[in-house]
């Protein structure tokens, strides 16, 4: 049966194959059906409101042709999973990789993808979180500009591939948590309004109109991207999912959509009888949506922290520029290891007011802050896409994957890649794809790259993409190598000491030297002593041994130890 949401509409028609077309029947709550002789997996169709063109089913399981084509029937019971072991994975003491499909490898398919497993789980990780999978404008994007959202980017492998890449994600004992786009959709091929009033009448954010989360006939708005996260948890054994910018959905209801999301998730985590996480990005700090729905929050499983990636990466490269002007000292940097935010009420100097609420360090476990050193978006969003050196990765990783929080790595950052991650785009309609550059270049008005002298590389031009691709030839440089062994390392030692995965953040106290740039974390029996610096420095500690150094020179003599500059060791004292 065909069915379509159609609140407004007076006549609809579902189009077989591009040809012949079935009016459809009105039923309650403005839902079309229609029951077509011979239909069935594979078969091709649109829909047609008041006798205009036909164009992709809201809910399209599959679009072969791209967003501009006909849906097709897809049905999920057809596919033969092979994961019934799985008991699924939860955040406390994870360590999460995030991929992008089209650029993880130079095939850029999920088929790819699961072949390159063995170098994921010798890493230790226990999540992938793929970028969003959803189709997209041309044939390569980041998946923020998506629409269909129901259905899965074709180049990448469609649903089956989708549904073999967690298969195997599972078999390997590896969870698969999805980004999926919910305040906004791309601006190609987005026909909801076709439909209904899928899209916000007044509200807009920076991507465009908002969705309809709390005006007219929101309540099936809601439904629509609420069963769009069940479909992804129950018909593709998703694992869980990250909320792209959480703080641009438009909700004035007095349950906010979050709050009804979670408790449906939980719902189904529990007929399921496996752990689903949602975890949210958010502009906020605001430890509300962390909180559980009988303390009066949201119930999330948790929240990217962006203060964490920004202290790290400032007092790292002494960057100061943008949304980094507050950070860099050592004291900001201790205040984010303990407290997760720097802006908890406290003044913003970029956005020019006070931000943020408080994070209670003795009830909130520090788990369910998601934090970086690289991302999708702090490397991608810079005007040439650069990462950190492995100099820099090496300290900055050894903070990161000591620290209390839930710690996520983006590829190709645990062998120190030099491949950059560029914004890239494949708008098929002239007026985006020429205006994507221009567009791109706004982005960077304000964040200090005014003074860089050169142009950003063109999103539209294929080069861009391609450049994007990781280099697994890079794995065979000692260099690489010693990276890899580095971050293979350090996830080992996290994992055998449970000092190191302990969440409770007021268990957690540093010492800090602004002169000398060097900090230590104390984790339990365990410190973690880090010389940022450019000189070598003594750090005073009781006596004990070194676990592990990411320099052949770092020293403990009795209760002395000698950090080089960029280093970073973890010590037990006696």
């Amino acid at each position: 049966m065909f069915e379509v949401w159609a609140p407004t509409a007076g006549r609809v028609e579902v189009e077989i194959g591009k040809a012949e077309r079935h009016d459809m029947t009105r039923g309650e709550g403005g839902w079309w059906t229609a029951e077509v002789p011979g239909a069935s997996h594979g078969t091709d169709y649109a829909f047609s409101v008041d006798g205009g063109q036909a164009f992709p089913d809201p809910r399209t399981r599959r679009q072969p042709e791209g967003v501009f084509g006909p849906s097709r029937v897809y049905e999920h019971d057809r596919f033969t999973w092979g994961d019934q072991a799985w008991r699924g994975r939860v955040l406390p003491g994870a360590v999460i990789y995030e991929l992008h499909i089209g650029t993880f490898t130079k095939e850029g398919t999920f088929d790819a993808a699961a072949e390159r497993l063995p170098h994921l789980t010798g890493l230790g990780v226990d999540f992938v979180e793929l970028l969003p999978v959803p189709p997209v404008p041309g044939r390569h994007n980041w998946g923020y500009d998506g629409v269909d959202l129901y259905a899965v980017h074709e180049v990448y492998g469609g649903p089956d591939g989708l549904k073999r890449f967690v298969d195997a994600c599972h078999r390997a004992g590896v969870g698969v948590l999805l980004d999926v786009v919910y305040n906004h959709l791309g601006p190609s091929g987005n026909f909801l309004a076709q439909f209904g009033p899928y899209l916000h009448a007044t509200a807009s954010s920076f991507w465009g109109q908002a969705v309809n989360l709390d005006g007219e006939h929101s309540d099936e708005v809601r439904r629509y991207f609420i069963e769009n996260t069940v479909q992804w948890l129950r018909d593709y054994h998703i694992d869980g999912l990250r909320l792209d910018a959480v703080h641009a959905l438009h909700d004035s209801r007095a349950v906010h959509f979050l709050e009804e999301l979670a408790e449906e998730v939980d719902a189904l985590s529990t007929a399921l009888g496996r752990p689903l996480t949602l975890i949210a990005e958010a502009d906020l700090n605001d430890p509300r949506l962390i909180t559980p729905r009988e303390a009066g929050g949201y119930g999330l499983a948790g929240v990217w922290d962006d203060d964490v990636h920004h202290a790290l990466h400032s007092a790292l490269t002494g960057e100061r520029h943008g949304y980094y002007c507050d950070f860099g000292p050592m004291d900001v940097l201790a205040k984010v290891l303990t407290s997760a935010y720097l802006h908890d009420g406290t003044y913003s100097t970029f956005r020019g007011r006070t931000h943020g609420r408080p994070v209670d360090r003795h009830r909130v476990p520090g788990h369910r802050f998601v934090v970086s050193l690289q991302n999708h978006d702090q490397i991608g969003n810079r005007a040439m896409g650069d990462r950190l050196s492995p100099e820099v990765l090496k300290v900055g990783s050894g903070l990161l994957l000591t620290s209390p929080f839930t710690p996520m790595l983006f590829m190709g950052e645990e062998w120190g890649t030099a491949t950059p991650f560029l914004f890239f785009t494949d708008h098929e309609e002239p007026h985006l794809a020429q205006g994507e550059s221009e567009r791109r270049e706004r982005e960077f008005v304000g964040f200090g790259y005014e003074d860089w002298g050169g142009t950003a590389p063109d999103p539209q031009d294929e080069a861009t993409f391609h450049r994007s691709k990781l280099d697994w030839d890079e794995l065979s440089s000692p260099v690489h190598q010693e990276v890899l062994g580095w971050y293979r390392d350090l996830i080992a030692l996290r994992r055998s000491c449970p000092d190191l995965v302990d969440p409770r953040l007021d268990r957690v106290s540093v010492d800090f030297d602004e002169a000398g740039r060097w900090i230590v974390v104390h984790r339990g029996a365990l410190r973690v002593a880090a010389n940022l610096g450019e000189a070598p420095v003594s750090v005073r500690l009781a006596p004990g041994s070194v676990l592990l150094a990411s320099d052949p020179k770092v020293a403990l003599t009795g209760a002395d130890l000698t950090l080089p500059p960029r280093s970073l060791a973890v010590v037990r004292p006696d």
